[in-house]
C-alpha cells in the first residue's frame, strides 16, 4: 500500500515527483451507473498514478464485491459514502468498511463529535485501518444553499467550524474545497489531511461544482489529496490526461 505522508506546500519539484510516485495524489471520481462501466475505465488507468473514489451511486450498484475488486487491482480505494447516522450505526458502519480493505472513508461532520470519536473507536482494532475524515460542506454548495438551511452564509466559516470538530474528535482529516484549503492549513496544521473535490485542469468545464481550483493551485493552497472525476473519466485518453495533470503538480 502506498504511504499516507501528506504533501507541505511550495515543495521543490524533484520532492513533489517523488511523492506522486510514492503517493498518487489524484483520487478518480468513479461516477459510473454501471459496474461494467467503471471497470473497464479503470482498465484505462495506472494504479500506481492514481487512487479511485467510490461514492453512493456505484455503491449501491456494484457493492463491497466492486471495492474488493478494485482492491484486487491494485488500487488505493476511497470509500466516499458520507456516513451520518447515531454513533453506533456509524462506527458499525466504517468497521465494516475497514474489513473491505479501504484506504480511507469518510463521515458527516454535521454528525457531531459523539458520532466521529465512535467511529474512529471503531477502527482502533484494526491493524492498519483507513484514513477517516469527515465531510465539512460540499463543495456544490452557495450561499443561498446556506441560508436555506440556517447556517452561516459565508462557506469558509461553516468548514473551518466543523474541521475544527473533526480534529477535535480524533479524524485524520477533512473533504473541503480547495479554496479553504489554504485557511485549514494555517489553522489545523501540516499533519491534517485535506482531501479536495471540485478540481477541474484549466480548460475544463465547471458541471455542477462551484468552489473550484485547478490541481496544481489546490496543491499549492495545501490540499493533500485531489478527487478529479469527468475531466479524466470522459477523457478520450484517461491515462493521457491523469499524466498531464500529475505531470503539472511537480511544476
Amino acid at each position: 500500500m502506498a504511504n499516507n505522508s501528506l504533501i507541505l506546500i511550495r515543495k521543490s519539484r524533484s520532492s513533489v515527483m517523488n511523492d506522486l510516485q510514492n503517493d498518487p495524489k489524484v483520487l478518480i471520481a468513479l461516477d459510473f451507473d454501471a459496474v461494467e462501466k467503471a471497470l473497464a475505465f479503470v482498465e484505462t488507468v495506472d494504479a500506481s498514478k492514481c487512487r479511485l473514489k467510490v461514492g453512493k451511486e456505484l455503491f449501491a450498484i456494484g457493492g463491497p464485491q466492486l471495492v474488493q475488486a478494485l482492491i484486487a487491482k491494485g488500487f488505493d480505494v476511497f470509500l466516499d459514502l458520507k456516513y451520518h447516522d447515531i454513533p453506533n450505526t456509524v462506527a458499525k458502519a466504517v468497521q465494516a468498511a475497514a474489513r473491505m480493505g479501504v484506504w480511507m472513508v469518510n463521515v458527516h461532520a454535521q454528525g457531531g463529535s459523539k458520532m466521529m470519536k465512535a467511529a474512529k473507536e471503531a477502527l482502533a482494532e484494526f491493524e492498519n485501518p483507513p484514513l477517516l475524515i469527515a465531510v465539512t460542506i460540499l463543495t456544490s454548495m452557495g450561499t443561498e444553499d446556506l441560508i436555506e438551511l440556517g447556517l452561516d452564509p459565508e462557506p469558509k466559516n461553516n468548514v473551518l467550524k466543523f474541521a475544527k470538530l473533526a480534529q477535535s474528535s480524533g479524524l485524520d482529516g477533512v473533504v473541503c474545497s480547495a479554496q479553504e484549503a489554504a485557511m485549514l492549513r494555517a489553522e489545523l496544521g501540516s499533519d491534517f489531511c485535506l482531501v479536495t473535490p471540485g478540481i477541474r485542469p484549466a480548460g475544463s468545464a465547471v458541471n455542477d461544482q462551484k468552489r473550484i481550483m485547478t490541481p496544481a493551485d489546490a496543491m499549492q493552497a495545501g490540499s493533500s489529496y485531489l478527487v478529479i472525476g469527468r475531466p479524466i473519466t470522459q477523457s478520450d485518453n484517461p491515462n493521457q490526461t491523469l499524466d498531464q495533470i500529475n505531470a503539472s503538480l511537480g511544476g
